[in-house]
């Protein structure tokens, strides 16, 4: 796992520097690459409705707790949902369907484990597979975490999320940038468009706008608490944040790579400077799957949710999927 290139997203009023243009053939080729899968590949149409939750950036805009606030939404209507996602990170190549008594990250992934613990969740290499073995053991509807750049499913409704702080980056594609596609051919495809937290100037994208929220599950737990904190996400600084947010005394912080596969001795450290600093050590739950039996009786997970900021608007959004549905 590599980190994010600090040239990716350069500072305010920083210029991201040469490295964008001396690695823009490489762009031009995966830009090429992507059109080419697009224009040629013949999407399958799944035996019940699909809804992609995705994202024109490398790393972490939030698509897995999105995913789990759909879910409970369509959960309160009655609605049978299962999660369909690749598995990024774990071996299996599937279908298969995520058992939380057997397997673990490095099976299916860390995001897989927590879609699992809300809803049946499968992994598969092969979405149309997947979609397949999903709607074959009772799935109404497919809520496919990631894949928006996956021609081979089509999907009924294309939700593109967007992080106001951290924007496109530099605007370029990889490895130039943290773009998986330009962002109008990405535009052309989503249904609609939702922008999480605040800050950021986005023009009209011309498609339903909604605006979201992260938030931390238990806040009040954290109030006044020494911890330190660490974790291996796409963006790890608003983790920290939202930790001081809420009124937790931060006595120190390590970042790793997004999906960091941790060791015993990188655990054992950081308990170590925890126990220095007579603070608990805590991580995001996503990171928190990652662990060993043994480091997850002594480290505590920290749920993050996404919250809609207009309940309506999402309502209507669902509303052409729900009936197609019905």
């Amino acid at each position: 796992m590599m980190r994010t290139p600090e040239f990716w997203y350069p500072e305010e009023g920083r210029h991201a520097g040469p490295l964008p243009w001396l690695l823009a053939p490489f762009a031009a080729c995966f830009i090429f690459a992507g059109w080419l899968r697009q224009r040629f590949v013949r999407p399958c149409r799944a035996s019940v409705p699909v809804i992609c939750i995705g994202n024109l950036t490398a790393g972490g805009a939030g698509k897995t707790p999105a995913a789990l606030a759909l879910m409970a939404r369509l959960r309160d209507k009655g609605i049978k949902a299962h999660f369909l996602t690749r598995g990024y990170g774990g071996h299996l190549s599937g279908p298969v369907r995520v058992d939380q008594t057997s397997h673990g990250a490095r099976d299916t992934g860390d995001e897989a484990l927590l879609l699992a613990a809300s809803a049946p969740c499968w992994v598969a290499r092969n979405r149309k597979a997947g979609a397949l073995a999903a709607a074959s053991a009772g799935a109404e509807l497919l809520i496919l975490d990631d894949g928006f750049q996956d021609p081979h499913l089509e999907k009924d409704l294309s939700i593109l999320l967007i992080d106001a702080q951290r924007g496109f980056g530099n605007g370029w594609v990889m490895p130039s940038g943290p773009l998986r596609e330009p962002i109008q051919n990405g535009l052309a495809r989503a249904d609609a468009v939702v922008i999480i937290g605040d800050g950021g100037n986005f023009s009209d994208f011309g498609k339903p706008r909604l605006h979201a929220h992260r938030q931390l599950c238990n806040p009040e737990a954290l109030r006044g608490r020494k911890i330190y904190a660490f974790c291996g996400i796409g963006a790890p600084q608003q983790f920290f944040e939202m930790l001081r947010n809420a009124g937790a005394v931060l006595t120190g912080t390590q970042m790793f790579p997004d999906h960091h596969p941790f060791t015993d001795q990188q655990i054992n450290a950081i308990l170590a400077r925890a126990e220095e600093d007579g603070a608990a050590a805590v991580t995001t739950q996503k990171d928190w799957v990652r662990l060993g039996p043994a480091a997850r009786q002594r480290i505590t997970a920290i749920g993050m949710e996404i919250v809609f900021d207009d309940e309506a608007a999402l309502a209507q959004l669902l509303e052409k999927v729900l009936h197609n549905q019905a």
